[in-house]
C-alpha cells in the first residue's frame, strides 16, 4: 500500500492544534505497538541507508580525517 504522506500531513494541518496533539500521540503509541523497542527501519530509513552504501560503494563520501575542524 502507497502512502501519501503529503495527504496525512495535509489532514494533520487541518486539525485545530489540540487535536493534532491527539493525533500525533495516537500515531506514537501504533509505532511504539508495532516497534516498541525503536530497532525497525521505516522503508523511507531503509532507502536512505541503501543509498548512502551505494554512494560508499561508488566512493562518493568524505573520510572523518579529512575534513579540517578547525577551518572556517
Amino acid at each position: 500500500m502507497k502512502i501519501d504522506s503529503e495527504l496525512i500531513i495535509d489532514l494533520l494541518e487541518a486539525l485545530p492544534e489540540d487535536k493534532q496533539k491527539l493525533a500525533i500521540e495516537y500515531i506514537y503509541s501504533l509505532v511504539r505497538e508495532w516497534d516498541p523497542d525503536f530497532s525497525k527501519l521505516t522503508p523511507r530509513e531503509k532507502k536512505e541507508i541503501d543509498e548512502a552504501r551505494e554512494e560508499i560503494k561508488k566512493g562518493e563520501f568524505v573520510r572523518f580525517e579529512d575534513i579540517d575542524w578547525d577551518a572556517e
